[in-house]
């Protein structure tokens, strides 16, 4: 049976949905839940076991929470997607999303969620009307019975509703891909870096859709490898060469920070950096933006002074509070 079971799903792609979507509608599970995903020591590797890339991760997102992977490129997080949605098969461990396992009950789950992939896979020659038509006929649904649920992001790219997918913004792309994933009314919802590639004002209105998606009780699972979107989610995950190294909120976790640190400025950004490592009193520097962040256990005035003596002007060293960011750099410092 299990074989069976991968010869289905390895040449799956997101435009094949409509292979469980029938039109008999949605099967809902019953019980009530609170964890509306599960992952318990999953686990990915490639190339027979040489990459791995998704290494014994767990972690839960409740009903009518934003969960946030957020890491680099290679850190796993497609990976996991891609497993939960059932495109591929873990190695080991066990996932569930609505209480469904994602090897045995792939068809279940494939009813009951929305996904959108980190690249656009909507067809490219057809209109946003056509498209979302489309999505919507193959769940069994009308755009008009779950409107509501994508009336803020379409009435975006109404205006523009004839025009062929393939000659869209990044941004209204995935405003597109966003309305396609939800017309079903999922119950979980998978965004691999939905905002990648779109300009900083289509972010923004994008994480402000899916804050307001939280009243429809939708469980939402994003990855991003922007650190200040990580503000955006109720609870995050801190991913890095597969593992997660910690799960929090993102006030929590900058309340947690307690090394010494500060922002450090200079005439000449690039000499700054090099010379901070050689500064004894410095566990950790790194460039920031126009600045450089150091975790500094010593007086500023002697970092000054040796600054000064290394031929660097205009300094400016001060205490700050540490953003996501710097928690991420730390976490992985400390692998």
């Amino acid at each position: 049976m299990r074989k069976k079971i991968v010869q289905n799903k390895v040449s799956i792609k997101h435009k094949a949905y409509s292979d469980s979507a029938s039109a008999e509608g949605h099967t809902a599970f019953s019980l009530p839940l609170t964890n509306y995903i599960e992952v318990n020591s999953l686990s990915k590797s490639y190339e027979k076991g040489s990459v791995l890339a998704v290494d014994n991760v767990s972690f839960e997102v409740k009903k009518g929470e934003i969960f946030g992977l957020i890491g680099p490129d290679g850190a796993g997080k497609t990976s996991i997607f891609r497993m939960l949605t059932t495109l591929i098969l873990p190695d080991s461990g066990v996932g569930k999303v609505l209480g469904y396992d994602i090897v045995e009950d792939y068809r279940e789950i494939r009813r009951e969620v929305g996904y959108m992939p980190g690249r656009f896979s909507l067809y490219q020659d057809l209109s946003i009307e056509e498209n979302l038509k489309f999505y919507a006929t193959i769940f069994g649904t009308t755009i008009e019975e779950n409107f509501h649920l994508i009336r803020d992001i379409y009435v975006q790219i109404e205006p523009f509703k004839d025009r062929k997918a393939g000659n869209l913004s990044g941004g209204m792309k995935q405003k597109l891909a966003l309305c396609c994933a939800l017309i079903h009314k999922p119950r979980v919802l998978f965004l691999d870096e939905p905002t990648t590639g779109i300009d900083p004002v289509s972010r923004k209105e994008l994480w402000e859709m899916l804050r307001k998606l939280k009243s429809e009780d939708i469980a939402i699972l994003a990855s991003t490898p922007y650190m200040d979107e990580a503000l955006m989610c109720d609870r995050i995950a801190l991913m890095n060469g597969g593992k997660i190294m910690t799960i929090d909120t993102p006030q929590g976790l900058i309340e947690k920070y307690d090394k010494p640190l500060y922002a450090v400025s200079a005439d000449n950004i690039s000499k700054l950096i090099k010379t901070l490592k050689l500064f004894p009193e410095i566990e950790n520097s790194y460039a920031f933006g126009d600045n450089a962040h150091i975790i500094l256990h010593g007086k500023t005035d002697k970092l000054k002074e040796f600054l000064i003596e290394n031929g660097l002007t205009e300094i400016e060293i001060k205490r700050i509070k540490a953003t996501v960011e710097d928690c991420f750099i730390e976490n992985t410092s400390e692998q």
